[in-house]
């Protein structure tokens, strides 16, 4: 998709880009893990999120998934960049809540605990919901049905990914972190 300089479309480009070398520049901090996910678990939920971005982003090449989605005002497509910080925030504030306990791959920490304050006592997995929430509006801007595939993918990634964190979570937590399952929905307040 080519846009001009100012456009949406390189705007939301440029957000992810941010976005993603600050999560990297972050990555180090972050305690000793006691057990990680097996590498073919975390190939499930990778290869998910990384064909969501491809698609998200618009560069699959085939004809019938550049087709605009649907018929959008001019406004539509800033409106939805403005979201997309609102969803990197929630993600930024979900890690610094976290702190060292954060870890790209499915992990048990040292010193491990529930976090239930901050965002996790709105969402279990906020990191994800914030992502999902830029990558929604990333979606808007592209009006592509290659990035609304996108979307459904990368969803489908984090989805995989949090059932392994909360088989893994409940097996060492126990009834602890069933009594938070319970309590506080998965991806959206007071929804799933």
């Amino acid at each position: 998709m080519m846009a001009s300089a100012a456009s949406p479309a390189n705007v939301a480009l440029v957000l992810w880009v941010l976005w993603f070398a600050s999560w990297m520049a972050a990555a180090g901090w972050s305690s000793a893990a006691v057990a990680r996910q097996p590498s073919a678990a975390r190939l499930r939920h990778g290869v998910l999120v990384g064909l969501g971005a491809y698609f998200l982003f618009g560069y699959a090449q085939a004809p019938l998934l550049h087709r605009p989605l649907l018929p959008l005002p001019w406004w539509a497509g800033w409106a939805a960049v403005a979201m997309m910080p609102l969803g990197f925030a929630y993600s930024w504030w979900a890690r610094i809540h976290i702190g060292r306990l954060w870890s790209g791959a499915v992990t048990l920490k040292a010193g491990h605990t529930i976090v239930r304050s901050g965002p996790y006592a709105f969402t279990r997995h906020p990191i994800y919901t914030g992502l999902l929430v830029a990558a929604a509006a990333t979606a808007v801007v592209f009006n592509q049905v290659q990035s609304v595939l996108g979307f459904a993918l990368m969803t489908a990634g984090f989805v995989v990914k949090l059932r392994q964190e909360e088989r893994l979570l409940e097996g060492h937590f126990g009834h602890a972190y069933r009594d938070y399952r319970s309590e506080v929905k998965a991806l959206v307040p007071g929804i799933w």
